[in-house]
């Protein structure tokens, strides 16, 4: 299976880890195909960072988050706000626990990566959390 998945981040390496994923700088845009990981491009959260009075939970923050991410299937981050019951079925949900990096979370991902491909195909998803063994 093919998927596209978003990595929350303010600065390129790390995942965000102050505030909720779409209050991130810049989402981290990855490709994964037949056990390989290709990294596409780092789209700037330009609609948030212009917009500063949204606030967590605001119907137009979910919008403009879900515009950026068009073409992603999964989102991956440290927290998650309340808009989040909005966007379940449209994304998969990935928290990670217990590490910052994002070439970690890659890594924790393709150990896991049949759990994110199954709650995909599932109707009513949940959200996926993991941590590092």
């Amino acid at each position: 299976m093919e998927l596209i998945f978003s990595f929350a981040t303010d600065d390129g390496i790390n995942l965000k880890k102050d505030d909720h994923f779409g209050k991130a700088k810049y989402f981290k845009i990855y490709h994964y195909k037949d056990g390989k990981w290709e990294f596409i491009e780092k789209r700037e959260n330009k609609k948030i960072m212009e917009d500063e009075s949204l606030i967590h939970g605001d119907p137009k923050k979910a919008k403009a988050v879900s515009s950026i991410l068009e073409n992603v299937d999964v989102m991956v981050g440290r927290k998650f706000g309340p808009n989040i019951k909005r966007l379940i079925n449209k994304f998969v949900f990935v928290v990670i626990r217990e590490t910052d990096s994002i070439e970690e979370a890659l890594k924790l991902i393709e150990k896991n990566m049949q759990r994110v491909i199954e709650e995909k195909n599932k109707e009513e998803r949940k959200v996926i959390v993991l941590r590092p063994d």
